[in-house]
């Protein structure tokens, strides 16, 4: 399963310039510092995938795909070449960006229910982020794992992979699992809208005083996510993955995205630009404390991790689960907020550049999986030193993923869904 898998945001994108371009209602102008961050994001998505391969202690390569427990579907390819520097840049990735994809990706919601109401809501996100699912899930997924079963034992056919593939009980999709989650999460809120028209409004009084008081909104996120996360880690384990047809996610952080997700609406539904989110905020006005805050929980929560994973360990797998939880929940809204201020603080001033980036983000999510790995296998035999591997395919993906991103959406019916 692909960890993290990362990030699909572009509906959100799209939803924020609905907003600039639609009629009949005051829009607010294009938020500069959460379209850089959301590209950002894309972007450590992509690194993020592109050096898995090259981790300190991988599993082993897999020599069937259908041995258990499935390994290959995070690392599709293993190479013998491994830099501790790139564990601890997924580790901290694994921490934070899905669930702060979550949080931006909630934040236009309220504005577009609103707006266009339960049906044409509902038909807008089937388009954008369901098409792109059935797109990812039938061509993308099975490009991507085929390096997987070229570098398993035996004879290697395209029948003996469709073969393999027909028999796993269910279909991998990679990271486009975060697609049909994030469409799950939306009819969730659009099926609330029909029952309880003024629930975005309840949301949006608990992120009122977020502007001056940040750390109070921080507090009820962390405790919220925490209540979520830590029950369903102990019982089910943190690593574990549930997977039906097509439909897969990380089956302890489930409820964890949905509060993420729902404090997003929260903070969109009060107000992007006098809530939380405020450029003259104090979270923006403090992004240097909510930095090294943020370091601070990191640090915590490896010290922890290492202490758990040790040969002497006190710590029983319901402890460790138990504690690992609150780390990482703490971690998780510390780098969360963390970014946030940064880019609110910072992101200030338009780039071409970034502006590219932010237009094609959602075509280099849905398409970059499949280049990763046949750039990882096409560098295998190097005697690279893991960190050059991992910056060359780094390279390679995100300007073959950006290029194809902006040729795809040359295509006018293309370019009305990504």
């Amino acid at each position: 399963m692909a960890s993290s898998g990362a990030t699909l945001i572009r509906p959100a994108v799209a939803a924020h310039r609905d907003e600039v371009r639609g009629a009949g209602v005051a829009r607010p102008g294009y938020n500069v510092a959460l379209g850089y961050l959301r590209g950002f994001l894309v972007v450590l998505v992509l690194a993020h995938h592109s050096v898995l391969a090259y981790i300190d202690s991988p599993p082993p390569q897999a020599t069937s795909l259908l041995a258990q427990p499935p390994y290959w579907r995070a690392f599709m390819v293993v190479d013998s070449h491994h830099w501790v520097g790139f564990s601890i840049f997924t580790g901290f990735n694994d921490d934070f960006f899905m669930s702060l994809m979550f949080l931006l990706s909630g934040l236009f919601v309220w504005s577009s229910l609103q707006r266009k109401g339960n049906a044409s809501f509902v038909r807008d996100r089937m388009r954008r982020l369901g098409i792109p699912f059935l797109f990812a899930a039938a061509i993308i997924a099975p490009l991507a794992y085929y390096p997987s079963y070229l570098l398993t034992t035996g004879a290697h056919t395209a029948t003996g992979y469709i073969h393999d593939w027909l028999s796993f009980g269910d279909w991998p999709t990679g990271p486009a699992w975060f697609i049909w989650l994030l469409l799950a999460f939306d009819l969730a809120g659009a099926a609330l809208f029909a029952v309880a028209p003024n629930f975005g409004e309840m949301l949006g009084r608990l992120a009122s005083n977020a502007r001056e008081h940040p750390v109070r909104f921080f507090l009820l996120l962390l405790a919220a996510s925490a209540a979520t996360f830590i029950p369903m880690a102990v019982i089910f384990g943190t690593a574990a993955w549930t997977s039906i047809g097509p439909f897969q996610f990380q089956t302890a952080r489930l409820f964890h995205y949905a509060v993420y997700f729902l404090a997003g609406i929260g903070v969109g539904a009060y107000g992007i630009d006098r809530g939380l989110l405020a450029p003259d905020g104090k979270l923006a006005r403090h992004w240097g404390r909510w930095t090294l805050w943020m370091v601070v929980a990191f640090l915590l929560s490896v010290v922890f991790f290492l202490i758990a994973i040790s040969k002497n360990s006190p710590l029983s797998a319901n402890s460790a689960n138990l504690i690992g939880g609150a780390f990482y929940a703490l971690a998780c809204a510390s780098i969360s907020f963390a970014f946030l201020a940064l880019f609110v603080r910072f992101a200030t001033r338009r780039r071409w550049i970034y502006d590219s980036l932010s237009e094609n983000e959602y075509g280099m999510y849905l398409i970059h999986y499949a280049f990763v790995s046949w750039l990882q296998l096409a560098i295998l035999s190097s005697s690279l030193p893991a960190i050059e591997k991992g910056i060359l395919v780094f390279a390679g993906v995100l300007l073959l993923s950006w290029g194809a991103s902006a040729a795809l959406r040359s295509i006018p019916g293309v370019s009305r869904i990504v």
